[in-house]
């Protein structure tokens, strides 16, 4: 199985789920990507080593920086976006859609606040793999 997750900076939720989808699925395929990447917030490798996962060595990238293989086979595009215009792509893929408000707000918050944010985002995204993983194994 070969998943894609997509968000607009390839930052925070993608890379999360991109995070926690490894672990649940050890033997898909998984890759994050996003419209306009940017950098992996730090608050993101924070948030997912409190749950005892590693995120550090992924990076920020667009689906053109992924391998032509993948992106041609993919069995699933996962799209992360709440209140912004999620990235758009043609495939052939199951398209599904799981809105998460971005934790990176763009407003001025305290640490407190930009983790609690981060945390509620990793839990959401994590209910909805949980779920996904049900789905996919019946």
């Amino acid at each position: 199985m070969k998943i894609l997750f997509m968000c607009v900076a390839n930052s925070a939720r993608s890379q999360i789920a991109e995070g926690l989808a490894k672990k649940l699925f050890p033997n898909a395929e998984i890759q994050s990507a996003g419209s306009e990447p940017t950098r992996i917030n730090p608050y993101s490798i924070e948030t997912m080593k409190e749950v005892g996962i590693d995120i550090s060595s992924q990076f920020s990238k667009s689906v053109e920086d992924l391998p032509t293989d993948f992106v041609e086979n993919l069995d699933y595009v996962i799209t992360l976006c709440a209140e912004e215009v999620c990235p758009r792509m043609i495939s052939k893929a199951k398209r599904l859609h799981w809105p998460t408000q971005d934790p990176a707000s763009k407003e001025e918050l305290s640490p407190a606040e930009l983790k609690r944010r981060f945390r509620e985002a990793r839990e959401q995204i994590k209910l909805n793999l949980e779920q996904f993983k049900v789905e996919t194994e019946k």
